[in-house]
């Protein structure tokens, strides 16, 4: 079952890649909003702002992506998805504790006129950089765990 030559694989992936899209709008959203706005400290901004995501990818995988998988219940689906979300969400926080001082650094101290200030440019590339690894590990272990009730053909 592989991506490149099964059209039903791909479609899956591109509609996947769209959902991460809503799912990145979603969790840069909230995670802004939450240290922007509410000045929530970044590391648990990132972590509220993940769980948001998980809820709307869920709702989107399960009803768009893979409409075809209804051999497990939705609430074993839905244990399955967040279990694979919160192994995501155990990458993703240090991946983004580790890269998000060296770039506000970077940024704070190599570019003088910036459109937004370096702190929001470091955490934002720090966030996108740990949601692109993460969105990996996310299609594949979902599709052949939690969906893999759906037939690749």
């Amino acid at each position: 079952m592989s991506l490149l030559t099964n059209r039903q694989e791909r479609t899956r992936f591109l509609r996947f890649l769209v959902v991460g899209l809503i799912g990145a709008v979603v969790d840069f959203g909230t995670f802004n909003l939450l240290t922007l706005l509410v000045h929530v400290p970044a590391i648990w901004a990132s972590v509220c702002s993940f769980t948001a995501a998980i809820i709307s990818n869920f709702i989107w995988n399960r009803f768009w992506i893979y409409p075809d998988s209804r051999t497990k219940s939705i609430l074993r689906q839905l244990v399955q998805f967040a279990v694979v979300n919160v192994v995501g969400l155990l990458i993703r926080t240090p991946l983004f504790a580790t890269l998000d001082p060296p770039l506000r650094a970077f940024f704070s101290s190599s570019f003088s006129s910036l459109p937004l200030p370096a702190d929001v440019i470091g955490h934002n590339l720090a966030l996108a950089i740990a949601v692109g690894v993460v969105l990996i590990w996310n299609f594949f272990v979902n599709r052949y765990w939690t969906y893999n009730d759906v037939s690749a053909s």
